[in-house]
């Protein structure tokens, strides 16, 4: 049942999601434009508060549904995606020209976001949902309207694709 206190519900929505919603943001756009998503993200889950319907999501799915759909927007806006190749992405020449192991390098956040850029839109949502985040397959089902199985594969064959492009000689 909400809280009688409209303020106070929304103020605890947003310290109980805010942390997801960023990092779904952060693992698909980076740092700084997920602090301006958050922000729209969250703007849009007070001005549609009084749509939401626990019986249809839980609170998490439907608001990182409005994440995505934010998300959406901002790659609809932006007049193309960036297509730095590899070699010129900051981030990651900075830091396959210092680490060892790539591999494991582009686990990082920093890092995992340029590789990110280089996957599908679909991949890309599926991945940053779920390391991002941390939501589960079935939590990402439902905010996608996908099955279980179709996320799992999903996932399964992103991963793939990050491995050849992190470290094409392994495939």
């Amino acid at each position: 049942m909400r809280p009688a206190n409209r303020n106070e519900e929304l103020r605890r929505v947003y310290r109980e999601h805010v942390d997801a919603v960023y990092a779904f943001l952060a693992y698909s756009v980076g740092r700084q434009v997920a602090e301006d998503l958050t922000a729209t993200t969250f703007e849009r889950v007070l001005r549609h508060w009084n749509r939401y319907d626990a019986a249809k999501a839980s609170e998490r799915t439907w608001i990182l549904s409005i994440a995505r759909n934010a998300l959406i927007d901002h790659y609809r806006r932006s007049a193309h995606r960036d297509a730095t190749s590899l070699d010129e992405h900051p981030l990651i020449a900075e830091r396959l020209a210092t680490q060892a192991d790539p591999i494991a390098d582009a686990l990082s956040a920093d890092a995992f976001t340029g590789w990110l850029a280089l996957l599908g839109d679909r991949d890309r949502t599926v991945l940053a949902m779920r390391y991002g985040a941390d939501l589960s397959a079935a939590e990402i089902a439902e905010a996608l309207e996908l099955t279980e199985a179709n996320v799992h594969q999903i996932a399964s064959r992103a991963v793939r694709r990050l491995r050849a492009l992190v470290d094409p000689d392994e495939t």
